[in-house]
Protein backbone atom coordinates (compact mmCIF):
# COMPACT_ATOMS: atom_id res chain seq x y z
CA UNK A 1 0.00 0.00 0.00
CA UNK A 2 1.23 3.26 -1.03
CA UNK A 3 1.84 5.39 2.37
CA UNK A 4 4.05 8.65 0.35
CA UNK A 5 2.61 11.59 1.05
CA UNK A 6 4.62 14.15 -0.47
CA UNK A 7 7.37 14.03 -3.21
CA UNK A 8 10.95 16.17 -3.52
CA UNK A 9 12.47 15.96 -6.79
CA UNK A 10 16.16 17.26 -6.79
CA UNK A 11 16.47 19.35 -10.57
CA UNK A 12 18.85 22.02 -9.38
CA UNK A 13 21.97 21.34 -11.65
CA UNK A 14 23.24 22.67 -14.88
CA UNK A 15 23.77 18.89 -16.60
CA UNK A 16 26.92 20.51 -18.16
CA UNK A 17 28.37 16.89 -18.77
CA UNK A 18 25.64 16.84 -22.02
CA UNK A 19 27.03 19.86 -23.38
CA UNK A 20 26.05 20.46 -27.20
CA UNK A 21 23.65 17.64 -27.15
CA UNK A 22 21.37 19.26 -24.52
CA UNK A 23 18.37 19.93 -26.73
CA UNK A 24 16.63 21.83 -23.59
CA UNK A 25 16.92 24.71 -21.34
CA UNK A 26 17.25 22.18 -18.64
CA UNK A 27 17.61 18.25 -18.40
CA UNK A 28 14.18 17.88 -17.32
CA UNK A 29 12.87 19.87 -19.74
CA UNK A 30 13.93 16.73 -22.33
CA UNK A 31 11.08 15.37 -24.43
CA UNK A 32 10.94 11.63 -24.84
CA UNK A 33 8.41 10.11 -26.47
CA UNK A 34 6.38 13.71 -26.38
CA UNK A 35 6.60 13.99 -22.97
CA UNK A 36 9.76 16.08 -20.73
CA UNK A 37 11.02 14.03 -18.14
CA UNK A 38 9.68 16.33 -15.72
CA UNK A 39 5.76 15.50 -16.90
CA UNK A 40 6.84 11.88 -16.64
CA UNK A 41 7.77 12.35 -13.40
CA UNK A 42 4.41 14.01 -12.23
CA UNK A 43 2.49 11.77 -14.22
CA UNK A 44 4.16 8.59 -12.21
CA UNK A 45 3.20 10.08 -8.90
CA UNK A 46 0.16 11.52 -9.59
CA UNK A 47 -0.93 8.01 -10.91
CA UNK A 48 0.62 6.72 -7.83
CA UNK A 49 -1.70 9.54 -5.75
CA UNK A 50 0.92 10.91 -3.48
CA UNK A 51 -0.87 14.03 -3.17
CA UNK A 52 1.65 16.78 -3.18
CA UNK A 53 5.09 17.54 -4.96
CA UNK A 54 8.14 19.80 -4.23
CA UNK A 55 10.99 20.63 -6.77
CA UNK A 56 14.06 21.81 -5.57
CA UNK A 57 15.36 24.45 -8.90
CA UNK A 58 18.40 25.95 -9.89
CA UNK A 59 19.83 26.34 -12.85
CA UNK A 60 17.23 27.77 -16.22
CA UNK A 61 14.85 27.89 -13.42
CA UNK A 62 12.59 30.18 -15.07
CA UNK A 63 12.34 27.47 -17.88
CA UNK A 64 11.49 25.00 -14.98
CA UNK A 65 8.50 27.04 -13.13
CA UNK A 66 7.30 27.96 -16.77
CA UNK A 67 5.94 24.40 -17.38
CA UNK A 68 4.12 23.83 -13.47
CA UNK A 69 0.87 25.18 -14.30
CA UNK A 70 0.25 23.25 -17.09
CA UNK A 71 0.70 20.22 -14.97
CA UNK A 72 -0.94 21.58 -12.18
CA UNK A 73 -3.79 21.33 -14.47
CA UNK A 74 -3.03 18.40 -16.01
CA UNK A 75 -2.25 15.97 -13.34
CA UNK A 76 -4.19 17.41 -10.25
CA UNK A 77 -1.55 17.42 -8.53
CA UNK A 78 -0.39 20.49 -5.91
CA UNK A 79 3.35 21.35 -6.76
CA UNK A 80 5.42 23.89 -5.08
CA UNK A 81 9.10 25.19 -5.89
CA UNK A 82 12.15 25.50 -3.90
CA UNK A 83 14.98 27.63 -5.49
CA UNK A 84 18.67 27.02 -4.31
CA UNK A 85 20.65 29.81 -5.51
CA UNK A 86 23.97 27.94 -4.65
CA UNK A 87 23.15 25.12 -6.99
CA UNK A 88 26.68 25.56 -8.35
CA UNK A 89 27.86 24.44 -5.20
CA UNK A 90 27.13 20.84 -3.74
CA UNK A 91 23.97 19.21 -3.73
CA UNK A 92 23.59 18.96 -0.26
CA UNK A 93 22.13 22.43 -0.78
CA UNK A 94 19.56 21.59 -3.25
CA UNK A 95 18.58 18.97 -0.23
CA UNK A 96 18.96 22.11 2.28
CA UNK A 97 16.74 24.29 0.08
CA UNK A 98 13.58 21.12 0.65
CA UNK A 99 14.20 21.15 4.40
CA UNK A 100 10.81 23.42 5.31
CA UNK A 101 9.40 19.77 3.22
CA UNK A 102 11.48 17.60 5.53
CA UNK A 103 10.49 18.89 9.00
CA UNK A 104 6.99 19.21 8.24
CA UNK A 105 6.83 15.36 6.87
CA UNK A 106 3.86 13.55 8.72
CA UNK A 107 4.07 10.63 6.27
CA UNK A 108 6.65 8.72 4.33
CA UNK A 109 8.79 11.01 1.71
CA UNK A 110 10.06 10.17 -1.59
CA UNK A 111 13.58 11.91 -2.55
CA UNK A 112 14.13 12.17 -6.64
CA UNK A 113 17.01 12.45 -8.75
CA UNK A 114 14.93 14.70 -11.34
CA UNK A 115 17.29 13.27 -14.46
CA UNK A 116 15.92 9.78 -14.68
CA UNK A 117 13.71 7.76 -16.93
CA UNK A 118 12.18 4.71 -15.85
CA UNK A 119 8.39 3.09 -16.14
CA UNK A 120 5.78 3.63 -13.46
CA UNK A 121 6.36 -0.20 -12.12
CA UNK A 122 9.82 0.82 -11.07
CA UNK A 123 8.34 3.90 -9.20
CA UNK A 124 5.25 1.24 -7.61
CA UNK A 125 8.00 -1.15 -6.00
CA UNK A 126 9.71 1.43 -3.93
CA UNK A 127 6.67 3.44 -2.98
CA UNK A 128 5.18 -0.89 -1.91
CA UNK A 129 8.48 -1.78 -0.49
CA UNK A 130 7.83 -3.41 2.99
CA UNK A 131 11.25 -1.54 4.31
CA UNK A 132 10.01 1.43 5.88
CA UNK A 133 12.97 3.60 4.46
CA UNK A 134 14.68 2.65 1.13
CA UNK A 135 16.05 3.01 -1.75
CA UNK A 136 16.75 0.72 -5.28
CA UNK A 137 19.16 -0.94 -6.44
CA UNK A 138 20.43 -2.25 -10.08
CA UNK A 139 22.49 -5.19 -10.26
CA UNK A 140 23.42 -5.34 -14.04
CA UNK A 141 25.23 -1.95 -13.90
CA UNK A 142 28.71 -1.21 -15.40
CA UNK A 143 31.28 1.03 -14.39
CA UNK A 144 33.38 1.44 -17.93
CA UNK A 145 31.89 4.78 -18.62
CA UNK A 146 30.18 5.99 -15.67
CA UNK A 147 30.79 6.29 -11.85
CA UNK A 148 27.47 5.21 -10.18
CA UNK A 149 27.19 5.04 -6.48
CA UNK A 150 27.25 1.66 -5.83
CA UNK A 151 25.31 -0.32 -2.65
CA UNK A 152 27.22 -3.24 -1.19
CA UNK A 153 24.54 -5.18 0.68
CA UNK A 154 25.06 -7.67 3.40
CA UNK A 155 21.98 -10.24 3.64
CA UNK A 156 19.76 -8.31 1.49
CA UNK A 157 20.67 -5.11 3.21
CA UNK A 158 22.44 -2.03 2.40
CA UNK A 159 25.60 -1.49 4.53
CA UNK A 160 27.45 1.98 2.22
CA UNK A 161 26.60 3.94 -0.14
CA UNK A 162 29.39 5.53 -2.47
CA UNK A 163 31.07 5.50 -5.71
CA UNK A 164 34.53 3.32 -6.25
CA UNK A 165 33.14 1.77 -3.44
CA UNK A 166 35.56 -1.83 -2.93
CA UNK A 167 35.67 -4.64 -0.21
CA UNK A 168 33.37 -8.11 0.71
CA UNK A 169 30.24 -8.18 -0.03
CA UNK A 170 26.58 -10.54 -0.95
CA UNK A 171 25.94 -8.37 -3.32
CA UNK A 172 26.44 -4.92 -4.84
CA UNK A 173 24.19 -2.74 -7.16
CA UNK A 174 23.84 0.74 -8.68
CA UNK A 175 21.72 3.19 -6.68
CA UNK A 176 18.86 4.56 -9.12
CA UNK A 177 18.24 7.39 -7.54
CA UNK A 178 15.31 7.25 -5.88
CA UNK A 179 14.53 6.95 -2.15
CA UNK A 180 11.67 6.44 0.16
CA UNK A 181 12.25 7.87 3.62
CA UNK A 182 9.96 6.92 6.88
CA UNK A 183 9.42 9.78 9.15
CA UNK A 184 11.21 8.41 11.98
CA UNK A 185 14.52 8.71 10.14
CA UNK A 186 14.15 12.17 8.92
CA UNK A 187 15.87 14.11 12.08
CA UNK A 188 18.60 12.50 11.18
CA UNK A 189 18.36 13.38 7.73
CA UNK A 190 17.66 17.21 8.67
CA UNK A 191 20.29 17.29 10.82
CA UNK A 192 23.29 15.89 8.62
CA UNK A 193 21.94 18.12 5.74
CA UNK A 194 21.87 21.27 8.34
CA UNK A 195 25.80 20.29 9.72
CA UNK A 196 26.74 19.87 5.92
CA UNK A 197 25.14 23.26 4.39
CA UNK A 198 27.95 25.95 6.06
CA UNK A 199 31.20 25.94 5.67
CA UNK A 200 33.45 23.43 3.70
CA UNK A 201 30.23 20.89 3.79
CA UNK A 202 28.85 23.15 1.24
CA UNK A 203 31.00 21.29 -1.66
CA UNK A 204 29.09 17.75 -0.66
CA UNK A 205 26.63 15.48 -1.96
CA UNK A 206 22.96 14.89 -0.72
CA UNK A 207 24.80 11.08 -1.29
CA UNK A 208 27.04 12.32 1.49
CA UNK A 209 23.74 12.88 3.91
CA UNK A 210 21.98 9.50 3.01
CA UNK A 211 25.30 7.34 3.18
CA UNK A 212 25.04 8.12 7.33
CA UNK A 213 21.55 6.29 7.42
CA UNK A 214 22.63 3.76 5.04
CA UNK A 215 25.52 3.16 7.10
CA UNK A 216 23.31 2.89 10.27
CA UNK A 217 21.49 0.36 8.82
CA UNK A 218 17.67 2.46 8.41
CA UNK A 219 17.65 1.25 4.43
CA UNK A 220 16.10 -1.34 3.34
CA UNK A 221 16.88 -2.46 -0.36
CA UNK A 222 14.08 -3.32 -3.45
CA UNK A 223 15.76 -5.03 -6.09
CA UNK A 224 15.02 -3.44 -9.54
CA UNK A 225 17.23 -5.36 -11.47
CA UNK A 226 15.84 -5.81 -15.66
CA UNK A 227 13.73 -2.92 -15.31
CA UNK A 228 14.06 -0.29 -17.55
CA UNK A 229 15.34 2.66 -16.29
CA UNK A 230 18.81 5.45 -17.05
CA UNK A 231 19.91 8.50 -15.88
CA UNK A 232 20.77 11.10 -18.55
CA UNK A 233 24.27 12.58 -17.68
CA UNK A 234 26.08 12.08 -21.01
CA UNK A 235 25.12 12.15 -24.15
CA UNK A 236 25.71 8.33 -24.90
CA UNK A 237 22.75 8.34 -21.67
CA UNK A 238 20.69 10.26 -23.97
CA UNK A 239 20.94 7.99 -26.87
CA UNK A 240 20.53 4.89 -24.93
CA UNK A 241 16.97 6.69 -23.26
CA UNK A 242 15.46 7.17 -26.71
CA UNK A 243 16.81 4.00 -28.64
CA UNK A 244 16.64 1.37 -25.59
CA UNK A 245 14.54 2.20 -22.39
CA UNK A 246 11.76 4.60 -24.40
CA UNK A 247 10.48 1.74 -26.64
CA UNK A 248 10.16 -0.70 -23.14
CA UNK A 249 8.12 1.86 -21.19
Amino acid sequence: MNSLQHAILYAAGRGSRLGSALPAPHKILIELGGRSLLERHVSSLAALSVPRLSIVTGHARDAVVAALPELRRRYAIEIQEFFNPDFLEGSVLSMNASLPVLRQATGAVLLMDGDVLYGLELLKRLAGSAHPTALLVDRDYSTEDDDPVLVPMRRGRPFDFVKRWQGTADAIGESVGFFKVDPADLPVLIRETERRSEGAGRNDSYDDVLRVLVQAGRFGAEDITGMPWTEIDFPSDLDRARRMILPRL
